[in-house]
């Protein structure tokens, strides 16, 4: 019974009934969209999209371009083939493409329904040079596993992204749905299928689907709900490997956060990579309102894998402050195929990472020291970018260069900037009030469902803090004066100063000073835009060189493996010659190795503060 009824949900969606068909319009919806998961081939998975009537000659319709997080534009409609629309007695429509994300259909008024195939984004990453970041991406493994980032599966029709979407999934036996998507439970449970409601087309594209083999750990964190969903292809991991830090982790977060609670329910979940050729290559995470994607490789040794966990989630788990507590216009009315970018990724991304790092020490994860160098060590990081740029220009037009090269700093300065932000709230609130009073202010006023409007949420902000506040974004955030942060710290009883630490050769840590050009041949260079150690200074070498030969060895990505592994060896009066490409032109360096140090910046506390600073510190790191 159970089967039969989703058979009859599903052919009928597929043919349709004719002229007979109730012409429902579409503005009443819901659109509904059936995907295919079991009859794959090639890696491709068949949707059909069935709209309401349409009343219109014209109508297009896209798959997106960019969507929310992301700060790319991946033109998921690349991975779009066959393309036919059907009128209602079944016939193939006129159809013309007008770019690589949109279709537009003649005649819609007897549009009935179009179909497609789907590619994945996993297979080609290693065959592109503008790979679709993992976690945004889709991966189609046939009774295996199906990553559903749903903006790689599903589109809109122009004007109709604001009404409700029916999507209806066959699934192949044995693998079960992790989303945090409002699922429909029918009359009895349906064995080969599920069935999902959203009240817009956002609600689609920020719930990804992840199916697999069932393996899932849930735990409660305050009244929120936590799902910990994986994929380990060799079975090396579980979902109860990782529980137990993530909801120590979880709970210090929410704990941090104290009454902000704006979803009862979140989902994480873990792609483990075998990093092959036709698997992923971007490891990090993708956030949504209400759940997290993640990708990291399965090679990776447990500790290793929890603490990146950490690090990851911990970032994208206060996204629920914001974007999905306070955001913008831009945000909640996102435009997938001509996005206007907000202003704000000081606070999108850099009050959120600048939360993931305070609120380990907060809550006692990690020390006073550790966090120092943490921030002190984004400082380092933000010198690699352009320090005068404007925040907020940057953040208006992060899909256009050469602001988009700059994106990566939303980590660094952008953190920082909320650093700097909540040390002067404190100073002149005597303690009482920082940045994490501020985004309650803001989540208390705005809220998941009223949107904020982009230029004006500066002046609010000023409008319940101090004047100060007005003249810090002035200079530093909408306007292109570096932030010198010492200024910041010496207010904390803190002080930043320069010292000569020992390092590797070619790694600071684990931190390389080359890297690897997948786009040249997997050539071997120098890292622009970081100090580096005395080692590559004393030799001449300069960010950008391409280390041709080392030592008569030519080096490639395999080559250079060995020399890293025999450089923990060497003696300062080891010698070495190093074949360098520099602009085109060939550069022979030579002579002995030294022992490296690097010039860093050490946060520390200054002796002797008076007992108002030392408070005023307290209320800062520890609330």
């Amino acid at each position: 019974m159970k089967k039969v009824f989703f058979y009859v949900i599903a052919i009928a969606f597929l043919y349709g009934c004719g002229a007979g068909k109730n012409l429902t319009t579409i503005d009443k919806g819901p659109v509904q969209v059936f995907m295919d998961l079991v009859n794959v081939t090639n890696d491709q998975v068949k949707v059909i999209v069935d709209p309401g009537a349409f009343t219109v000659d014209q109508i297009s319709f896209r798959i997106p371009k960019t969507v929310p997080g992301t700060y790319s534009a991946d033109d998921y409609g690349q991975y779009i083939e066959g393309l036919v629309a059907y009128d209602y007695s079944g016939n193939p429509m006129q159809v013309s493409k007008l770019d690589v994300n949109t279709w537009n259909i003649s005649n819609a008024t007897m549009l009935d329904k179009i179909s497609y195939f789907v590619n994945d984004t996993y297979d080609t990453e290693n065959e592109v040079e503008d790979a679709v970041f993992s976690p945004a991406g889709t991966n189609i493994e046939k009774d295996s596993n199906y990553m559903l980032n749903l903006h790689g599966f599903v589109g809109y029709f122009d004007g109709y992204k604001e009404i409700p979407y029916r999507l209806i999934i066959e699934k192949p036996s044995g693998l079960e749905a992790a989303t945090s998507l409002n699922q429909v439970v029918l009359d009895d449970a349906i064995e080969n299928g599920d069935v999902f409601m959203a009240n817009r087309y956002f609600e689609i594209i920020d719930n990804p689907i992840f199916y697999t083999k069932p393996d899932k750990e849930t735990f409660k964190v305050g009244g929120i709900e936590v799902t910990l969903s994986i994929f380990s292809p060799t079975g090396a991991y579980l979902a109860s490997d990782l529980r137990n830090r993530m909801e120590g982790m979880m709970s210090a977060q929410k704990a941090f956060l104290g009454d902000i609670d704006a979803t009862k329910r979140y989902n994480i979940l873990l792609y483990l990579s075998t990093m092959e050729d036709t698997d992923a290559r971007g490891f990090g995470a993708l956030e949504h309102h209400t759940s997290t994607v993640v990708v990291l490789p399965e090679a990776i040794p447990q500790d290793r894998l929890e603490q990146a966990m950490v690090d990851v989630v911990s970032h994208e788990f206060f996204h629920i402050v914001t974007p999905l507590s306070v955001h913008s216009n831009e945000i909640h009315y996102f435009d997938y195929n001509d996005p206007k970018m907000s202003q704000h990724l000081w606070m999108y991304e850099g009050t959120t990472e600048y939360f993931a790092n305070l609120f380990q020490v907060h809550e006692g994860l990690i020390d006073e020291a550790e966090f120092y160098e943490r921030m002190r060590t984004k400082m380092d990081n933000a010198k690699g970018y352009d320090d005068a740029m404007s925040f907020t220009t940057m953040s208006m037009n992060i899909l256009e260069a050469p602001y988009e090269s700059n994106y990566a700093n939303v980590y660094e300065k952008g953190a920082l900037i909320n650093m700097a932000l909540d040390i002067l709230i404190r100073e002149k609130s005597n303690g009482e009030k920082g940045v994490l009073w501020l985004m309650k202010e803001l989540s208390n006023k705005y809220g998941v469902d009223a949107p904020f409007e982009d230029d004006k949420l500066i002046d609010e902000i000023v409008s319940i803090t101090y004047p100060e506040v007005r003249d810090f974004f002035n200079k530093h955030v909408i306007g292109n004066t570096p932030i010198d942060y010492s200024v910041y710290l010496a207010k904390m009883g803190l002080t930043l100063n320069e010292v000569e630490e020992k390092s590797g050769y070619f790694l600071q840590g684990e931190i390389p000073y080359i890297d690897v050009d997948q786009s040249n041949n997997d050539a071997i260079f120098v890292r622009k835009g970081i100090e580096l150690n005395s080692f590559f200074k004393g030799l001449g070498v300069q960010g950008g060189d391409v280390i041709k030969s080392i030592n008569g060895t030519a080096i490639n990505l395999e080559s250079i493996r060995p020399i890293i592994g025999q450089s923990f060896g060497w003696g300062p009066d080891t010698m070495i010659k190093l074949e360098l490409e520099r602009d085109g032109e060939v550069v022979t360096v030579e002579g002995a190795v030294g022992t490296p140090t690097i010039v860093v910046n050490k946060i520390t506390p200054i002796e002797d503060v008076s007992d108002e600073i030392k408070a005023l510190r307290n209320a800062w790191l520890k609330g």
